[in-house]
């Protein structure tokens, strides 16, 4: 009998891929490094050899959380050239069910099975109960999606944040800008707001050309033009999520998500973040009060491929294979 949903949170960078039943719990998560494969099928097709053959041959489903729109019948990652068509992808592993949502639209439907030891609060702000959230944040790209709790079953809105033109607030952010504009063309808010948008603003102000872990790492050890970079930068997401607060009308709280979030998260308390965040008169007592959290979970995606994996093992049709 098919009972199983495979459910995969694949990334520009990476991918991690588990099992689920009807509890929506991921098991058995599995990492793979996108660079190692073609495209999608044969990196799920290296996954599933990799698990007992009885294990994959339960699988009866799939839930593939994507970076990059996946509302349409062929659906492509952003920041990879990647792509699939829904019909034929289905067609190729034989599921019974198939679904491919947005990685953000992914985060949205799990963001409420967090626990307090999966988040790090950023300011004092109190979330309201069933009142809008907001899920945002940089990774490969920059993800954004808004969670409504208030109807019978929540509903989750995504879209292209990330492609959002960028502009500047002051004489620095009008620097990088004037950089961003002669290297990229129209800046865009994953320009600056990525995991390459942070090497970006590194090498711009200090000439040295590393990698965006490297920065964090650096800052970590107290190097002053890594932490002027790192602070940059949260001073921009601070402004950016502030931005998506209000249009969204966060009440419910803001998670910030994404790998850079994570990493970052030591220097969110001693940066200008919260203060960014709630700077947009005349409405800074109403940012002030919503409740931000980084989400440091190690994988987020999976758990809202799980409540949606869940939905969908248990719309499993029995299968009866004759000897």
């Amino acid at each position: 009998m098919a009972h199983l949903i495979l459910v995969a949170d694949i990334g520009g960078t990476s991918s991690r891929l588990a099992l689920v039943g009807t509890d929506g719990i991921p098991t058995d998560i599995q990492i793979h490094r996108n660079d190692s494969f073609s495209g999608f099928e044969p990196m799920i097709e290296a996954d599933l050899a990799s698990r007992d053959p009885a294990v994959a041959a339960a699988i009866g489903g799939a839930v593939l959380a994507v970076a990059g729109p996946a509302d349409a019948e062929y659906v492509k990652l952003t920041n990879r050239d990647w792509g699939f068509s829904k019909r034929a992808i289905r067609r190729h592993f034989g599921w019974q069910k198939f679904a491919a949502v947005n990685d953000f639209e992914a985060l949205a439907h799990g963001v409420m099975a967090l626990g307090p030891g999966d988040l790090i609060p950023v300011g004092h702000g109190v979330a309201e109960p069933k009142g809008p959230v907001l899920i945002c944040g940089p990774g490969t790209g920059f993800g954004v999606a808004g969670l409504i709790q208030e109807t019978r079953l929540p509903t989750v809105i995504t879209g292209e944040g990330g492609r959002a033109r960028l502009g500047a607030s002051n004489a620095e952010e009008a620097r990088l800008i004037a950089h961003l504009v002669r290297e990229l063309g129209p800046v865009v808010v994953e320009h600056a707001l990525s995991g390459s948008g942070l090497a970006r603003i590194h090498r711009i102000f200090t000439g040295e050309a590393i990698a965006p872990e490297a920065v964090i790492a650096a800052a970590g050890h107290g190097d002053e033009g890594a932490v002027a970079s790192c602070h940059l930068f949260l001073r921009l997401f601070g402004r950016i999520a502030g931005d998506l607060a209000l249009i969204f009308n966060a009440r419910g709280g803001v998670f910030l998500a994404g790998g850079v979030s994570a990493g970052l998260a030591p220097f969110f308390a001693g940066s200008p973040f919260r203060e960014a965040f709630e700077e947009h008169p005349p409405h800074e007592a109403r940012l002030a009060g919503m409740a931000v959290n980084i989400i440091v979970h190690p994988t987020p995606g999976l758990i809202g491929c799980g409540q949606l994996g869940a939905r969908m093992a248990r719309a499993l049709k029995p299968t009866l294979h004759l000897v």
